[in-house]
């Protein structure tokens, strides 16, 4: 190639430097502005997270998703500084946006229902709840999940969906609780012997709220028994203590009274065939 040429070429390329020159120039600008500003928030969005005891998975992933969005938004910016149509990119985006969005839909109801949860606290860290069938003491209420400790220490993990559709029994939301026990006595005991015994019983549980009214309720007429119900107050923490100390003290008094406690039985009758029949 001789100078001439050189010359030329040149020439040719002076009025493409000078058109498109100066936006070569901005959008390198534009993008390293635009990177720095990215790196720079997604590293706060990290750093910010972590410091509020988020986790430290999603709060490195939010803090990426947050600076490839900026990334993504300065590269089509970029773009259209040379005049390319970014209409069709953008419909791109928002249709692979909807594809996620239909693919992730259960977690993100999951994530809706953990927001919920947080929320409004229908329980918290260390209560024992029913919900859904699962009974234990909460552990940890997450975005997406639930995770329960069993009575027999088991760890069981519920999305939270499952956990804010059903109906919640919190256990110990309230410091005190009502112990009821059913008693059945037999049909030839003396009704108010036997309510005098079990008054008698209820005086026997010594971890019993004493200033809360106790009951002793006759409850109806069994097939085989007559049926009481008796009712103690007690603090949450006792519930279990108060329930085994209420059941040793009415069997116990019932006995010493030989108050009977009858278990179900059936009667069977046997009529006696004609002697024809018979044959």
């Amino acid at each position: 190639m001789n100078a001439e040429s050189i010359q030329e070429a040149v020439k040719g390329l002076a009025p493409l430097a000078v058109a498109f020159g100066g936006k070569v120039l901005a959008v390198i600008l534009l993008l390293w502005i635009g990177l720095s500003i990215a790196s720079r928030l997604g590293q706060r969005v990290t750093s910010s997270l972590e410091k509020r005891d988020f986790d430290r998975s999603l709060a490195r992933f939010f803090g990426q998703l947050l600076r490839w969005g900026i990334v993504l938004g300065v590269v089509l910016a970029c773009l259209s500084v040379f005049g390319i149509d970014t209409t069709s990119f953008a419909a791109v985006i928002g249709a692979a946006g909807l594809a996620i969005g239909l693919a992730f839909q259960g977690t993100l109801g999951n994530f809706a229902s953990g927001v919920m949860l947080l929320v409004f606290r229908p329980f918290k860290v260390g209560d024992v709840v029913k919900v859904g069938g699962v009974l234990g003491k909460i552990y940890e209420v997450g975005l997406f999940t639930t995770s329960f400790d069993t009575l027999d220490n088991r760890r069981i993990i519920v999305p939270n969906g499952g956990v804010a559709g059903q109906t919640i029994e919190n256990i110990t939301f309230h410091e005190k609780r009502r112990v009821d026990i059913d008693v059945g006595a037999s049909y030839d005991a003396d009704i108010p012997m036997t309510r005098e015994k079990l008054e008698a019983a209820v005086k026997r549980v010594k971890d019993r709220l004493e200033d809360e009214p106790h009951q002793v309720f006759l409850k109806g007429l069994g097939g085989s028994s007559v049926d009481w119900q008796v009712r103690i107050w007690c603090d949450a923490a006792n519930y279990w203590a108060v329930w085994e100390q209420t059941v040793e003290a009415v069997k116990a008094e019932l006995d010493g009274a030989e108050i009977g406690i009858p278990y179900p039985q059936m009667d069977v009758y046997l009529k006696e065939m004609p002697a024809r029949a018979a044959e």
